[in-house]
């Protein structure tokens, strides 16, 4: 068992040495099998090959690859060089990916097979510090924040705690590695513990299926847009039967999806609650916060919510960015059963005559009304005191602006409506509100 103060490549190093030969990694699309040994002579021979001579202890690396056997390969060969990997998104084009990494304080970029220098400034980084996570920049531009050994290896020890993820688990890796989801259910489970991952062929139905019968993965954290596929799939009912349990966040599951994968499939959606500054907060252990929509679960393990007045809350805990305290821009309360409920988010108001809307319960009030899968309130492109929707749901525009009419408001009705069949959505599975205003600018009003 490694000291509370170990690295995370001594973690690793002890995980190593109580089985080398156990499976570590799987990449389903090309049917190759990597033991925790593999992945270890991946890293000894990049630290040999690309990084020899290179300056990487204590300097920030941007590391941009897609999820296999590669990403983790590098990510331990940094984490044993003592750098601090800037994980990136390996979809962003290479121009975009050396900017960001240059605006992120990396001098360095490993991406498409090579060790690229940024143009940025090299800066010591304090000895603590073992990654930095990006936030998405869905809303502006990306923003890194910067962890330490114990803060990371904490959030993966409570997940771990949380959800009951054993050794013995596959977990089915279709999210990005090195997103803060993918962090703390697929990286962090295996360098702590030596749970195995299977990264997915292609995030389709019929290649989820696939994988799931051949190599059978215990456990699935997913985003809504891949439970909603899965579930508008002509999949049979046992063609995700391997899977004891799927988790669901990034954004939020409408009940009514989570109760009919549950019919479907036979399988509990837990729904689970995080941010990137704080790593997980909550989780719903049985699942029945999810069909019901009355939370997003319990706090993980370890983890210790305060709440304040207007719905602000607190997170404390090991895994939480900086001092070990953080709130969150959603808002939120306790529910009788100790679980907690979200109820929308800080700072999102607007004014309209004179009165002040909460942008985000309008939001979940016109999702209830519509039975959408999602929505999106901004400020109307071209009216004053107006605003837009997008609205991801079954109705036509004329049908769905009827039925806010009836049971809205009228102030409260958007002076533009648009229907899509989903919303706009980032690599983390997240609404994307950016592009989701530009979809509103683009279209007559309605």
């Amino acid at each position: 068992m490694s000291a509370p103060g170990a690295t995370l490549s001594e973690r690793w190093r002890d995980t190593l040495r109580r089985g080398p030969g156990e499976t570590a990694l799987i990449e389903a699309a090309e049917g190759r099998v990597f033991t925790r040994a593999q992945l270890q002579a991946g890293a000894d021979a990049w630290l040999a090959g690309p990084a020899a001579g290179a300056v990487l202890a204590r300097r920030r690396v941007g590391l941009a690859v897609p999820n296999g056997a590669a990403w983790l390969e590098v990510f331990l060969a940094l984490q044993q060089a003592g750098a601090v990997p800037v994980l990136l998104d390996a979809s962003e084009g290479a121009d975009r990916l050396r900017g960001q990494a240059a605006g992120l304080g990396a001098a360095l970029l490993w991406a498409e097979g090579g060790l690229q220098p940024t143009g940025g400034r090299a800066r010591a980084c304090p000895a603590d510090h073992c990654l930095v996570k990006v936030t998405s920049g869905s809303t502006g531009a990306p923003k890194g924040l910067p962890f330490t050994h114990a803060q990371a290896a904490a959030d993966g020890l409570q997940v771990c705690s949380s959800m009951g993820i054993r050794e013995t688990d596959t977990n089915f890796a279709l999210i990005p590695l090195g997103h803060s989801y993918g962090l703390g259910n697929l990286v962090l489970p295996l360098l702590l513990q030596g749970s195995p991952v299977l990264c997915g062929s292609m995030p389709l139905p019929h290649c989820i299926a696939a994988d799931c019968t051949r190599w059978r993965p215990s456990l699935f954290p997913a985003v809504p847009t891949l439970l909603r596929a899965l579930l508008r799939s002509g999949l049979p009912g046992d063609a995700l039967a391997p899977l004891r349990g799927v988790i669901s966040a990034g954004s939020p599951l409408d009940p009514a999806e989570a109760a009919a994968f549950v019919s479907r499939f036979s399988i509990r959606v837990h729904s689970f609650y995080g941010s990137s500054e704080t790593g997980g907060i909550s989780y719903d252990r049985s699942g029945e916060a999810a069909v019901t929509g009355r939370s997003v679960g319990t706090p993980l393990d370890g983890v210790t919510l305060r709440f304040a007045r207007g719905g602000r809350f607190h997170v404390s805990g090991a895994a939480v960015l900086g001092r070990g305290s953080f709130s969150p821009s959603d808002r939120g309360e306790l529910t009788p059963e100790g679980e907690l409920r979200l109820v929308g988010r800080v700072g999102r108001l607007f004014k309209i005559g004179g009165r002040r809307l909460d942008l985000a319960g309008l939001e979940a009030e016109i999702g209830a009304v519509l039975s959408a899968r999602g929505v999106v309130v901004a400020a109307h492109p071209e009216r004053p005191e107006s605003l837009a929707a997008l609205v991801a749901c079954d109705h036509g525009v004329q049908e769905a602006r009827a039925l806010l009419s009836a049971r809205l408001a009228a102030w409260k009705v958007p002076a533009r409506v648009r229907v899509v069949q989903e919303l706009p959505s980032t690599q983390r599975g997240k609404t994307d509100r950016r592009r989701a205003v530009e979809l509103l600018a683009g279209v007559a009003a309605s």
